[in-house]
């Protein structure tokens, strides 16, 4: 099975304009996204997808992959599916172009189980014992059942512990391994309705029958979705 690795990286995010180019520790968000798939040492093709020149010339100046890609796309799979229809690749796995810290063992790790060809869709959880984040609607939660198949994301506090003492969650990690058939049904499915109430655009796979492996992590990615986040991340690197 040939799998590409793509990156969506948009520079007009509604909360961080131009976060992409964003400098941490001298190196820019983009630039540490791909260098840490790079480590993963299983692709031969690690592609930027983008919209804006900006992006695309830091990644060419950096010796990278960029393919740049329509302004209209709603979503970063509609973009990853403009590069993907036109390849030859059987799968890909999409990593979130603003997670400088995804840990490269789980992008092998999610390459491996991809690379299987037993589940069109696959995507990461971890183990995560705050309860703040377990209440926070920024953090989306994963259930699934015994054979690691997701039943259910939310961003609300799922499963409910109603009559026992919380103890932990699992928080799902935004990255995906995809056949290309899955991208392809995918965007032909119309918005689902929990897709819209959720904001998740994974629950479509879900509600269209498309199963969803999660595979789980030691590690967790940390995101960037607004410009203190930087701060946090440059704390981690120390």
């Amino acid at each position: 099975m040939k799998i590409a690795a793509i990156i969506p990286s948009r520079y007009n995010s509604s909360r961080f304009k131009g976060k992409p180019l964003v400098k941490i520790k001298g190196l820019t968000m983009v630039e540490r996204v791909y260098r840490q798939v790079e480590k993963a040492g299983k692709f031969s093709d690690i592609i930027v997808a983008t919209d804006d020149s900006r992006i695309s010339n830091v990644v060419f100046r950096f010796g990278g992959n960029c393919i740049t890609t329509s302004e209209a796309h709603n979503s970063g799979t509609e973009r990853l599916w403009e590069v993907l229809e036109k390849s030859d690749y059987d799968a890909v796995v999409n990593i979130q172009g603003d997670e400088p810290l995804v840990p490269e063992l789980l992008v092998a790790n999610l390459y491996d189980e991809l690379q299987k060809g037993e589940h069109p869709v696959v995507t990461a959880a971890y183990y995560n014992t705050s309860n703040e984040d377990f209440l926070s609607e920024n953090v989306v939660k994963v259930v699934f059942d015994k054979n690691n198949r997701a039943l259910y994301f939310s961003r609300c506090p799922v499963p409910f512990a109603k009559n026992s003492k919380f103890g932990g969650f699992f928080q799902h990690i935004g990255i995906y391994g995809y056949t290309k058939s899955a991208v392809r049904d995918f965007i032909g499915f119309p918005g689902s309705e929990l897709e819209k109430i959720e904001s998740l655009e994974q629950l479509r796979f879900l509600e269209n029958g498309i199963p969803i492996k999660v595979i789980l992590s030691k590690e967790k990615s940390f995101g960037v979705d607004v410009p203190d986040d930087i701060i946090k991340i440059e704390e981690m690197l120390g």
